[in-house]
């Protein structure tokens, strides 16, 4: 009778186990959500300036098609300020949840990157400082590669690769950004 408890109480361990890890990630992914008007509010301490809009047509089209490595899933991306320093908002899915992103520039350089909303259940470590530091100072070039390298982290490449790409594709709209 003991080895009869002992094989169904192995397989149950192994369940709650699974379970315990798998909903440890879920909340994990699911911590530190920074809402858009909270962020906006950090970056523009005085007053929000009204917000604008960049249309992802004709020439912008394939250059973000180019930039993300798909379709973009829209048509427009908004933005806060003007060709002197703004802050957009974007999402970009990583393995298979968006992830919102908010990049800061300020003359044609990022000063800031910032993890919103981060939904995927590995990757999470994007929303440290350790990592979106990499981005402060940075620029594009000409075939719309950032001036630098970035450094990956192991285990999150899809989520390293989306917020490389969104600030690749927020520094190249930028460019259309009237003051």
């Amino acid at each position: 009778m003991k080895h009869v408890i002992n094989k169904i109480t192995v397989p149950l361990k192994l369940v709650l186990l699974s379970l315990t890890v798998g909903l440890s990630a879920i909340v994990l992914a699911s911590d530190d959500h920074i809402a858009p008007e909270e962020f906006l509010a950090k970056v523009f301490t005085t007053s929000l300036p009204p917000s604008n809009t960049v249309w992802i047509t004709g020439e912008k089209k394939e250059a973000t098609e180019n930039i993300l490595g798909h379709k973009p899933g829209f048509l427009r991306i908004r933005y806060w300020g003007d060709s002197a320093r703004s802050a957009w908002i974007v999402d970009e899915i990583g393995k298979t949840e968006p992830i919102t992103i908010g990049v800061v520039l300020n003359d044609s350089e990022i000063e800031e990157v910032k993890v919103l909303a981060f939904r995927e259940s590995r990757g999470w470590e994007i929303k440290h400082e350790f990592f979106t530091r990499q981005f402060k100072g940075a620029s594009i070039e000409k075939n719309h590669r950032l001036n630098r390298s970035i450094d990956g982290i192991s285990g999150a490449t899809l989520s390293v690769k989306a917020v490389t790409n969104v600030s690749r594709l927020v520094l190249y709209l930028a460019q259309f950004v009237s003051s």
